[in-house]
């Protein structure tokens, strides 16, 4: 181990004795707003580096814009599109790729009658983006923080910290 390693490790501890995991809040207001603008209590996303990894963990995304405003209200396919590119926005932000995110949990209000549109719109923006081997992902019925969302997904991406 080297010294500037063994001084950021030394500078990481806490009271209680064991070592803190630096976390850095992962914002992309050109995409979405922060989520305490209106009033809740997380992060969009956080990210972990950990000896060379690193580790992003996206919240709950759905389809709100730059002002936290709903849109595409009703239109199960474009809360989807939006839903990915505010993931995309988020994990981008902080240098990752989808070839990054290794998994994905999908939250939808009625899996009965949006699945098949969700899995289309899944296969084809997978496809769009090259990824071989897919990431895991889960599938989950879920009453949403808003009436009003149709679809909310989160995300994990893993990635060399370092990599050129």
């Amino acid at each position: 181990m080297n010294l500037q390693r063994l001084a950021a490790d030394m500078a990481t501890m806490t009271e209680a004795g064991h070592n803190v995991i630096p976390k850095k809040a992962i914002r992309a207001s050109h995409a979405l707003n922060e989520a305490p603008a209106y009033g809740s209590a997380f992060s969009r996303g956080l990210r972990l580096d950990l000896r060379g990894i690193t580790i992003l963990l996206i919240s709950g995304t759905a389809r709100v814009d730059e002002q936290g405003r709903t849109v595409h209200v009703g239109d199960f396919g474009a809360q989807t599109w939006r839903t990915y590119r505010n993931i995309t926005a988020l994990r981008g932000a902080e240098g990752a790729t989808w070839k990054d995110v290794v998994r994905t949990t999908c939250y939808l209000r009625d899996i009965e009658r949006d699945y098949e549109a969700f899995n289309e719109i899944r296969t084809q923006f997978f496809k769009e983006q090259g990824l071989d081997p897919l990431p895991a992902s889960t599938g989950i019925q879920a009453i949403l923080c808003r009436p009003d969302l149709l679809i909310e997904m989160e995300a994990m991406a893993i990635f060399e910290t370092d990599r050129g």
